[in-house]
């Protein structure tokens, strides 16, 4: 059950969770103060999570003023085996590369590329951990 504060290093166990075909709850802060959270695909790189949305919605909006996040990504096998990130969105990353990732996480989530018409600009937020807690049965 690592617990860490500081530590700017994904847990192990975190990486893994990210890394699987595993969905996450990503929450930010709304304007008003009130958290708002969605059922995301998750994906990490190295020691930062990687959500990927588009500029026009909410959850971006809001990172764009409030960078802090709450991640929980859940074991599909085992949803008592979970792991929780506190954190931060550390950068934005838009164009070529948004849009390919896009394409990864749909091909590891449903195993074919994304189809859904994309509204807007794709973008990839890094979190950066500030605090880490995994549970397990």
């Amino acid at each position: 059950m690592p617990d860490t504060t500081n530590d700017h290093k994904l847990e192990p166990e975190i990486y893994e969770l990210a890394r699987g075909q595993n969905f996450a709850a990503l929450t930010t802060m709304l304007p008003d103060g009130h958290p708002q959270t969605q059922v995301m695909w998750i994906d990490a790189d190295g020691d930062r999570l990687l959500i990927n949305t588009e500029v026009h919605r909410q959850k971006f909006r809001n990172v764009e003023s409030d960078p802090r996040v709450t991640v929980m990504i859940w074991d599909q096998q085992d949803p008592y085996r979970f792991g929780e990130v506190r954190g931060e969105v550390v950068e934005k990353v838009k164009g070529d590369e948004a849009r390919e990732h896009i394409d990864s996480l749909s091909q590891k989530y449903r195993g074919k590329p994304y189809g859904p018409t994309i509204q807007s600009e794709r973008v990839i937020l890094r979190i950066a951990p500030r605090r880490q807690i995994v549970r397990s049965p």
